[in-house]
């Protein structure tokens, strides 16, 4: 039986940095015909290199569920997003397209320990971390010759994908800066809950909210009998509020690059949706069982 969400990764597995850096490198040229690839290349390169520990000043990534495949996913998904709102008509320069996609390439690396930090992992500093993230990001730009106002503009994409903070707040430039920040914000959970293993993953996301000492989760169970209700009371309620509806030119992209007249994300979101609810079901009435034994 073919899953919903093996369609999505069939197209492109984001598992692989070098599949999923040729794939935004396609998308790319159907948004320009002639754009410069060697910025990405080289940034994706330098995030690579920050993942694995062979950054200057930083540890390896150790966080298990908000790793590297998870950062390719949300570049990926950014770069859909975006060309979704150009076959939709919607102009984009070449100087923003790249900013979003710094952006997703580094909107988790504020969850990557300095080589000062020593205790623990990368998920203590998942309440914040985004704002780690841009810190992270203002060093490696400014570097590597970056203008201010592109580090200025690329932050602000970032903060759109702190999930509680008010978008209305982050002082954008121009309106072209606000939409890619509502698309990274947009890639980021789409990214995240179309995961193809998403239902195997979300352990690994209960033990890094553990360690942030997180509340409101007590196991695993816990937080996989909430996944819907988050889904439908936050993150799709975010998605068609504060970051504006651009989640509906995904179905545009994969129409347009792959004549799939679907849109893949919500597909794959809705069977996780479905697994999840499944899984719950079933260990309930596994301890109900258990529990009647026990009686």
């Amino acid at each position: 039986m073919i899953r919903d969400n093996d369609k999505l990764y069939d197209l492109t597995d984001t598992n692989s940095p070098t599949e999923s850096l040729s794939e935004i490198k396609n998308i790319l040229l159907l948004i320009d015909p002639l754009p410069d690839p060697l910025p990405i290349e080289k940034i994706f390169a330098d995030v690579i290199r920050l993942f694995k520990g062979e950054f200057p000043g930083y540890r390896a990534s150790n966080t298990k569920y908000h790793n590297f495949e998870h950062t390719c996913s949300t570049a990926l998904a950014s770069a859909r997003l975006i060309h979704g709102l150009h076959v939709q008509g919607q102009g984009f320069s070449p100087r923003i397209v790249q900013l979003c996609l710094i952006g997703a390439l580094f909107h988790d690396t504020g969850l990557i320990q300095t080589e000062e930090e020593l205790k623990g992992t990368g998920a203590q500093f998942t309440i914040g971390h985004e704002d780690r993230s841009i810190s992270v990001m203002e060093k490696y730009l400014t570097e590597n010759g970056y203008s201010q106002e592109a580090i200025r503009d690329c932050g602000h994409i970032i903060k759109c994908t702190e999930l509680f903070f008010p978008i209305e707040n982050i002082p954008f430039e121009t309106e072209e800066v606000r939409t890619m920040g509502k698309v990274l914000g947009t890639a980021d959970l789409v990214a995240q809950m179309a995961d193809k293993n998403y239902q195997e993953k979300l352990p690994l996301l209960f033990l890094e909210f553990q360690e942030a000492g997180m509340e409101g989760f007590e196991s695993p169970l816990e937080l996989f009998k909430n996944t819907e209700e988050f889904y439908r009371s936050v993150a799709r309620k975010r998605m068609a509020g504060v970051l504006g509806g651009v989640s509906s030119a995904a179905l545009y992209h994969f129409r347009e690059r792959w004549k799939i007249n679907n849109d893949l994300y919500e597909e794959s979101i809705k069977y996780n949706l479905r697994q999840m609810k499944e899984t719950v079901m079933e260990s309930l009435l596994q301890l109900s069982i258990i529990s009647g034994r026990d009686g």
